[in-house]
């Protein structure tokens, strides 16, 4: 991270996007390019979901609230100072719960990367995966409803909104000069 960030409390990257939209990989890069804190929900659920036998989708919804509890302990209890690269698909909660969560852990500055993805590349990008996950993973059944999601899903808009285009091939270096540029401006305070 650039040596003029002038933080006074926490940051969150919000990397944002439905199932299938590149988040991961995004998400990824960021926190290794800045040498940042990393969490997911998918790594804090998936060791869950393999001691689950009847695993179904109210249980992944009732997981994955617990796993979004965890990341929030976990920022609450950092120090100040502390930047974290967060990856999830916020959406599947009301933002009034993601704002609260905000507040409980000491955020103070946000910013979102949203992946923004069509419904039919999402589809196709989830169905090429599908072999490779583990099998308590929704499976081609899924991909009509994730094409509706993804069409009409949304980011958060809390703080600043940096929109990746995952129907096109990603400038890592724009994103990064993005998010430093966000990182190292003073006015970047959550409202």
């Amino acid at each position: 991270m650039s040596e003029k960030t002038n933080q006074t409390g926490k940051t969150v990257i919000l990397v944002n996007g439905v199932p299938a939209s590149g988040k991961s990989s995004v998400a990824h890069n960021v926190a290794n390019h800045f040498n940042l804190t990393y969490l997911s929900i998918d790594t804090i659920k998936e060791p869950f979901m393999a001691t689950v036998e009847d695993y179904n989708r109210e249980i992944n919804r009732e997981l994955g609230k617990a796993a979004y509890k965890v990341i929030w302990d976990i920022i609450k209890q950092a120090p100040n100072n502390h930047t974290f690269v967060i990856d999830a698909w916020f959406g599947f909660q009301p933002r009034e719960i993601l704002i609260n969560y905000l507040n409980y852990s000491g955020v103070e500055t946000v910013i979102e990367v949203w992946n923004n993805i069509s419904g039919l590349t999402a589809a196709q990008r989830y169905e090429n995966r599908i072999p490779y996950r583990s099998d308590k993973h929704p499976k081609h059944e899924y991909l009509p409803e994730l094409i509706c999601l993804a069409d009409r899903a949304k980011p958060m808009n809390i703080g600043d909104v940096i929109i990746v285009d995952q129907d096109k091939p990603i400038e890592m270096s724009a994103l990064f000069t993005n998010i430093d540029n966000l990182l190292c401006s003073p006015q970047q305070k959550r409202a």
